[in-house]
């Protein structure tokens, strides 16, 4: 016969099966039938109990599963936007705020509190009030605390406890360096402190904004066009409060619209820079002349401008205009003409770029006529003009001049055929000019500019930068120089002259002028003829110099040419020279 116990756990159809087995079944040896069934029973319930466990541990299993799940999800979704700047570099600007970044601090405690290990043998055998009031006495710390925690282990406690005025300072530093973009960028998304730090406005005022939202050939969508209004937007609302100089480059597309928000949200917006930019039209100068009423520099160079519209901001609003740089084409004569008739009457400086005109004889001619519409100007830059030689008949000089002209610049990377005629009709009436700039200018002679009114020049470039084996250049007349201007000048660039050793040596012994050491701080003389002799004389006349230039200098020994920065190093070549002075006379 079958046993019925054994059929009944088999089958496993009842849970009581056992225990009556164990009553009808004979008992051996001196047992009790009642130790038997009680010990039974403990049995029985130790197995519930270890089932009931093994089922408590596995149901959580899908729902950590599914917590993995949504956590893959919602890490992988964008949270930042892609621009690019003037250095071609990418940046990524964070879009997640301060509250989306404490709820990620809040489940990383939670996850910290499950996963802590519960290390006590004790509490299962202690009472359940026991095992509560330890629970209690040993329960983990606030999220707050567990987040501050986690984020001083990941990047140490001194960013965290550093006050966020010091780190709104140091980060001033950075940008007066390296500008606010990428930089702010990359630092608000380090921690909570920094971020709150990089976003205060001050830290905002000087911007750059390149453009890096689609490959190049490419046409722009729809959704993109809508990316880059929404980011312009929230730049402009949360950033960009105390907004002073903005720059847009290499935009092609909703210059506009950029330009309309920023002076919707920026009211104290005193600089404005698009540089290669196209589509600028009366949309924009509208917006500017209505909500920027500080606007007072204005950067076109190089961009694509509807010149009429211009012309008509410049007339009705160009009282606040005192800086205005443009490049030269065939159109911006009607635009210099306006000014010169004194639609900028308060107009500081004039940069005109020329990029696409080869003869600038008739721009010659044009700012010439600046001289009574513009009385204030006192900085005047016409870069990479050609200045081809014609002779003017009838051409007259006006008598007032620029008298408040402190700087000239007719700087060229190429050559240049500016004569002191040209120098004269411009400089006739400026004796308070500090800068005069003729690099490229290989026609003017020192004799020519020593008749210049000008008394206390400080700055005078004459180096050439470009190839000098066709061109006729000087050999005399540098010591007209140094001796005109021996007391106040302070930087002098004579690079790729052709003057004499002897002129260059008699050059040097003349800047003090007899009268103790000379201020000159910077000269440049590589590729020139200056001797030995004449180095010795420039070191030690000039007492303050901290930058001078020996490359390519071929009358000097070796090891000797190349550049010096800091009274250190030009110390260092000081003693250099005086300890060859002293082996030549033990020779």
């Amino acid at each position: 016969m079958e046993n019925p116990c054994e059929s009944q756990r088999v089958a496993g159809t009842s849970q009581t099966g056992p225990a009556e087995c164990v009553e009808e079944a004979p008992s051996s040896g001196s047992a009790r039938p009642g130790a038997t069934q009680k010990r039974k029973r403990n049995s029985t319930s130790k197995e519930t109990g270890k089932r009931a466990k093994v089922k408590g541990k596995s149901e959580p299993a899908p729902k950590g599963k599914k917590k993995k799940a949504r956590k893959t999800a919602k890490w992988n979704a964008p949270r930042y936007t892609i621009q690019e700047t003037d250095n071609d570099m990418l940046l990524l600007i964070s879009d997640v705020d301060q509250y989306e970044v404490q709820r990620r601090t809040k489940r990383r405690a939670r996850k910290v509190t499950k996963t802590a290990p519960r290390s006590s043998t004790k509490r299962a055998t202690a009472p359940k009030t026991t095992v509560k009031a330890e629970r209690k006495r040993d329960s983990p710390p606030s999220a707050g605390l567990v987040g501050v925690k986690l984020e001083e282990q990941a990047y140490g406690s001194w960013g965290l406890r550093l006050p966020a005025e010091i780190l709104v300072r140091i980060f001033q530093v950075v940008i007066s360096r390296d500008g606010a973009v990428p930089f702010l960028c990359r630092v608000s998304r380090v921690c909570r402190l920094w971020h709150g730090a990089a976003s205060s406005p001050v830290l905002w005022r000087s911007t750059t904004l390149g453009f890096c939202w689609t490959e190049p050939g490419k046409q722009q969508l729809l959704k993109t066009q809508v990316k880059i209004q929404n980011t312009v937007s929230w730049l402009a609302q949360n950033r960009f409060s105390q907004l002073r100089e903005f720059a847009l480059c290499h935009w092609k597309h909703l210059v506009n619209y950029t330009v309309q928000t920023i002076s919707q949200f920026c009211p104290h917006l005193t600089s404005l820079k698009l540089q290669d930019c196209a589509g600028v039209t009366s949309e924009a100068f509208l917006s500017l002349a209505s909500g920027c009423t500080q606007l007072a520099s204005l950067n076109l160079q190089h961009s694509q401008v509807h010149v009429p519209d211009l012309i008509s901001f410049l007339e009705t609003y160009g009282s606040r205009i005192k800086q205005l740089l443009i490049t030269f084409n065939s159109r911006v004569m009607a635009l210099i003409n306006a000014i010169s008739k004194g639609c900028c009457p308060e107009l500081q400086l004039l940069e005109i770029d020329n990029k696409f005109v080869r003869d600038s004889h008739q721009l010659t001619l044009c700012i010439e006529t600046l001289q009574t519409g513009c009385p204030k100007l006192q900085v005047l830059r016409l870069l990479n003009q050609t200045w081809l030689p014609k002779v003017v008949r009838g051409a007259t000089v006006f008598q007032s001049g620029f008298p408040q002209l402190e700087e000239l610049c007719l700087a060229t990377s190429s050559s240049s055929s500016v004569e002191e005629q040209v120098l004269h009709r411009l400089l006739h009436g400026s004796p308070r000019l500090r800068v005069l700039d003729l690099r490229g200018c290989y026609r003017v002679t020192p004799a020519g500019l020593a008749t210049l009114p000008c008394k206390e020049l400080e700055c005078l470039y004459l180096g050439l930068y470009c190839s000098s084996n066709n061109l006729t250049l000087p050999k005399e007349g540098s010591h007209l120089l140094t001796g005109r201007w021996n007391c106040t000048l302070l930087e002098l660039d004579l690079r790729g002259q052709a003057f004499s050793e002897e002129d260059l040596e008699i050059a040097m012994a003349k800047l003090t002028g007899g009268e103790g050491s000379s201020p000159l701080r910077s000269l440049n003389l590589e590729g020139t003829k200056v001797p030995l002799s004449a180095l010795r004389l420039v070191i030690t006349l000039c007492p303050q110099l901290t930058y001078l230039n020996l490359t390519s200098c071929r009358y000097l020994p070796r090891g000797l040419k190349r550049v010096y920065r800091g009274q250190e190093d030009i110390q260092l070549l000081y003693d250099r020279l005086m300890k060859s002075t002293q082996v030549d006379v033990d020779d």
